[in-house]
């Protein structure tokens, strides 16, 4: 990468879409600056590492909503996707006796292939995506319930290792493997939004699709591409989940397809598609994970309040969109 596409991707003079993102972040600095000054053991590097231990697996479900929402889609199985992932997980390792190295892919391949299918019903049949993947929901949801009603845990020797075990940073600070797969998949959607045709292909779309068809795009493939993207990543986010918990479970995850969907747009990409960055995405999750944490601290509210304080940010992020969509129509 040259210092001339470096310069292009991450301009010095800040531009108007970048607002939002720059929003999120100081308001995820203050938050955990409030926590540091409030709790005595908050402002730690081990507080801040939590953050992405704990929220690993939203972080990957939200990156993959962030590839669908910036073509002016929504994809509300991701929740479910998670769950299934997790009980083939544990059905794949407990009941079948398979090993982990086989089980794990299958399920990232069944994700994937789940979300292509969404997406090609959503482009071949012009069904809505809300109607499409409303659809795919319920399918996984019931898929997860006939495999077993019940929990099954995960006595695997694969994912006790990697559940079990972390990589120990200078100054006994400790992260473990699953956020570091976290990280890397953000690393991956932002290189691939960044300087790939596809990334180009998704902002088109999402920016004007008709414009995009008149240009020779593959409008049709890269919608297809982002529901396989979106089902990947969830498939990925219960194998995390599943490491996180170390069981399956049909009732997992439900409602996480709106924590995903808060994040993306907590940290500033348009509902209508077309201008987001996944870096605003993750620090979406830093600050509802920053929330969730004091809640921990402070340990006399309930766990409501975590859900007032993304109702008022999302009312806000809002209308901070719409008004720099109105700025910049004017």
């Amino acid at each position: 990468m040259t210092t001339a596409g470096l310069i292009r991707a991450f301009p010095l003079t800040p531009r108007r879409s970048h607002v939002p993102v720059l929003v999120t972040l100081g308001l995820f600095l203050l938050a955990f600056a409030i926590g540091a000054i409030r709790y005595p053991n908050f402002g730690t590097g081990q507080v801040f590492l939590d953050l992405f231990i704990d929220n690993a697996f939203l972080i990957v479900v939200a990156v993959g909503m962030t590839f669908v929402i910036l073509t002016g889609g929504i994809d509300l199985s991701v929740g479910s996707v998670v769950a299934l992932s997790g009980m083939l997980c544990a059905v794949g390792t407990m009941e079948l006796g398979l090993p982990a190295f086989l089980v794990i892919p299958a399920v990232l391949l069944v994700g994937a292939l789940f979300g292509s299918a969404m997406g090609y019903m959503i482009h071949a049949f012009q069904v809505q995506p809300f109607i499409a993947t409303l659809a795919g929901m319920f399918l996984a949801r019931g898929l997860c319930l006939t495999i077993s009603e019940n929990q099954i845990s995960i006595e695997n020797g694969t994912f006790d290792a990697i559940a079990l075990n972390a990589l120990t940073l200078p100054g006994g600070l400790r992260i473990s493997y699953g956020a570091l797969i976290a990280l890397a998949v953000f690393a991956v959607a932002v290189y691939v939004l960044q300087w790939t045709r596809t990334g180009r292909n998704v902002y088109a779309v999402g920016g004007n699709e008709q414009s995009a068809v008149l240009m020779g795009l593959p409008v049709g493939r890269t919608k297809i591409q982002v529901y396989a993207i979106s089902g990947f990543c969830s498939a990925l986010g219960g194998v995390l989940f599943s490491l996180y918990t170390l069981s399956g479970d049909p009732t997992h995850a439900i409602g996480m397809e709106l924590d995903a969907i808060a994040a993306v747009v907590i940290g500033g990409t348009v509902l209508t598609g077309g201008s987001g960055y996944v870096v605003g995405t993750l620090l979406g999750v830093l600050v509802l994970g920053v929330i969730k944490t004091i809640l921990s601290f402070e340990g006399t509210l309930s766990s409501w309040w975590t859900r007032i304080a993304i109702g008022v940010l999302l009312f806000g992020f809002i209308a901070l969109q719409r008004l720099i969509g109105s700025r910049r129509g004017s």
